[in-house]
């Protein structure tokens, strides 16, 4: 009953006015840090994050995007789509990998950096261009043989450059990019690796619950009943009894359903779309977060330069934030200085497993931010 009720949170209503342009936007200094980061780590945290991002200034291809490996994960390993476009002749022919572009204007925007303004401006307004030029009539962002996963993430992007400094043509892709995800809602309220796929699992479907939110933040209309559905299926993911109780499986239809309940980046993605759809229960929170906190050292040991840690590690900073507290100031002490020590000399931090080094530096850049609170994720 509860989760039924939070929906309203997002009913499109009066649309809401397009927010405030994150420079307008107090953001802690280094030495005003929020309440959950010491003012040492807090000016560490900045500090690294400064060099993630002229480094992936650097990396900017001509054409505004970022490069990637387009795969999937498969078990531990990371495997390259047969019809991608591999990462040299997108390099050589000026094509690039949109989530990963995504991601790296995130990371910009949680600097606080805008279209056209201050010193990355020329950055993250190449990067919005790639995204729109990248749009299929379908409404699809995709580009080297990307889905819906880079799809969910570009969205997101487009959405929070036109709630600071939207234009008509960004505007009409953003809506396009929106309704496509709405169609592809399917038969039981989530969504999987392409479009109008009948398959579902969590992962996919938190990008697009999260796009979701993001697009009708600024206004752009979004049907309740998508959201309404989407909240119905990550609740019926939940592990209702047992050793797992309270967490979260990866599917509950089609093959391998009831299965992974115990999976790090699993449980944040469910936890983190509960929350976007404006979901907000302790009781439900608490299972999830505990596990998170125990299980983060085998994920930062094990797989630090993985896949796993950093998708992992993108929702988790999210579950923690909106729910505050003792947890958040654990955690996030642990992961930041985990990404303190893992960046290399030139400023970036490795994926060896998953999309590159590209990805990598950006999700780090996202993350060292978070008490900037620029980006709407990392907003209560």
């Amino acid at each position: 009953m509860l989760l039924c009720c939070c929906l309203f949170a997002l009913a499109p209503q009066e649309p809401p006015a397009p927010r405030p342009a994150p420079a307008a936007a107090r953001a802690p200094a280094p030495d005003d840090p929020t309440p959950w980061v010491a003012k040492e780590l807090a000016a560490a945290c900045t500090a690294a994050a400064e060099r993630g991002l002229a480094w992936l200034a650097r990396q900017q291809s001509a054409t505004g995007c970022w490069t990637g490996i387009v795969g999937h994960k498969l078990n531990a390993d990371y495997v390259e789509l047969p019809a991608a476009l591999p990462v040299e002749q997108q390099l050589r022919t000026g094509h690039g990998h949109p989530g990963v572009t995504a991601f790296c204007g995130m990371a910009f925007l949680a600097g606080g950096h805008l279209p056209d303004r201050g010193r990355y401006g020329a950055v993250v307004r190449k990067a919005h261009d790639y995204l729109c030029a990248r749009s299929l009539e379908t409404g699809l962002v995709a580009d080297s043989g990307t889905r819906m996963y880079s799809h969910a993430f570009a969205t997101s992007f487009l959405a929070e450059v036109h709630g600071m400094a939207g234009t008509s043509s960004g505007k009409l892709v953003l809506e396009r990019a929106v309704n496509l995800i709405v169609d592809s809602q399917n038969q039981h309220g989530g969504w999987r690796y392409n479009p109008f796929d009948r398959e579902t699992d969590l992962s996919v479907t938190v990008c697009q619950v999260q796009a979701l939110r993001a697009a009708r933040n600024i206004g752009i209309r979004v049907p309740a009943e998508t959201i309404d559905r989407a909240v119905d299926y990550v609740a019926k993911s939940r592990v209702p009894a047992g050793r797992h109780a309270g967490l979260f499986y990866y599917k509950i239809h089609g093959r391998g359903a009831y299965d992974k309940p115990s999976e790090f980046a699993i449980n944040a993605a469910a936890l983190t779309a509960l929350t976007s759809a404006g979901v907000h229960d302790e009781d439900l929170a608490e299972p999830v977060l505990r596990f998170l906190l125990d299980d983060y050292p085998a994920v930062a040991g094990d797989h630090g330069d993985h896949y796993f840690f950093w998708y992992g590690n993108y929702y988790a900073a999210q579950a923690f934030y909106q729910h505050g507290g003792p947890a958040l100031r654990a955690y996030y002490s642990r992961l930041a200085a985990d990404l303190l020590a893992g960046q290399r000399q030139d400023g970036s931090w490795e994926n060896r497993t998953g999309p590159g080094h590209d990805w990598s530096t950006a999700v780090a850049c996202i993350l060292l931010q978070m008490p900037r609170q620029y980006l709407p994720i990392f907003q209560r």
